[in-house]
């Protein structure tokens, strides 16, 4: 068995002194950032780390969270994963930790894209918000860093996530109650498991209510779940014949590109189509006309996902329960 690398190895690698490898792993003195990067890189490579249980993890821990989002949710116009991490951020001030907030691409290389915070073994534990590359996830816990995932979902992982099944339900209940028989659904990101739950339960109560969703009614999207994503798959559901009178859309940016495509196509909302959408982002309600969505309490998800690895760090908790639901209600407004 090879044995464990050390502070020489890290030092001979990056051709610097052992003094200067404890100063870039410690965070502590003028170390110039080149030098550092060749430390830290040189670290990485070899799978170094300091020993913890010289020092005693419980005993001296950073003190610091690390956040992680994929870039592309963090661009995104709605700020869904904004909220995320302002509840994070505020559930983390509130119990005297830092956050440090890191965005990774999609697909993920471990060697080029690792968080800093990761690579300088500078965080306690990890937040994950929306779906990342697995390899990110696999290499968190290889090097045993606690980790909890919000908005997503991984292999046995700890997770909040919104009642994604009430939500969908609830906008099924609305469309019986105003009436509608043909309904629709429009969906994107396959692979992301929020939206296949909120599938799931409006075609699961529309059948129960005897108003089964043909499939051709039902379009899900292999692209992102955005604006643009709404409105080129649109005329899938509205170009049909006959055309559903109500369509559920995974989330308020494929709603919103919904009502983009049926204005176009001169359809009065609601009278020729009803729309709703979930989330409750920013736009839903200044959307013409405002848009009937499922809310998501969004900060709730960041707060709650905080706290959960913070009990687990401390002890607090024996165990972080496999799955949390942040509870969902429905906003009628004028689209449906």
């Amino acid at each position: 068995m090879a044995s464990r690398p050390t502070i020489s190895d890290v030092a001979e690698a990056s051709r610097v002194s052992i003094s200067t490898v404890s100063l870039v792993m410690n965070g502590k003195g003028p170390v110039a950032d080149a030098t550092r990067q060749r430390v830290l890189a040189a670290a990485d490579r070899l799978g170094y780390a300091p020993s913890r249980s010289a020092r005693g993890l419980a005993a001296r821990r950073t003190g610091n969270i690390g956040f992680v989002l994929r870039e592309d949710h963090f661009r995104q116009s709605e700020p869904f994963y904004t909220r995320v991490f302002l509840g994070a951020e505020f559930e983390a001030r509130r119990r005297g930790l830092y956050v440090l907030l890191s965005t990774v691409p999609d697909p993920y290389d471990p060697a080029r894209h690792a968080p800093r915070f990761l690579t300088e073994h500078s965080v306690d534990g990890v937040v994950v918000a929306g779906g990342v590359d697995a390899t990110l996830l696999e290499q968190l816990r290889a090097r045993s860093i606690p980790f909890v995932l919000a908005d997503y979902a991984w292999d046995d992982s700890p997770t909040v996530s919104a009642d994604n099944r009430s939500g969908g339900r609830a906008v099924a209940d609305h469309f019986v109650a105003q009436g509608h028989t043909r309904v629709g659904y429009l969906g994107a990101d396959p692979e992301h498991p929020s939206p296949a739950e909120r599938r799931d339960a409006y075609l699961g109560a529309m059948a129960e209510v005897g108003h089964p969703v043909p499939d051709g009614w039902v379009v899900t999207a292999d692209g992102p779940s955005d604006r643009q994503t709404g409105a080129l798959n649109a005329g899938l559901l509205l170009d049909r014949a006959p055309r559903p009178t109500a369509v559920f859309c995974a989330n308020d940016a494929l709603a919103l590109g919904l009502l983009d495509a049926a204005s176009e196509r001169g359809l009065a909302i609601p009278d020729d189509l009803a729309v709703a959408g979930f989330d409750d982002v920013d736009g839903a309600a200044l959307a013409k006309p405002p848009l009937t969505t499922v809310r998501i309490h969004k900060e709730t998800l960041g707060e709650t996902a905080l706290g959960l690895l913070a009990e687990g760090l401390t002890g607090a908790v024996e165990e972080i329960p496999p799955r949390t639901l942040v509870p969902t209600e429905l906003v009628v407004r004028a689209s449906a």
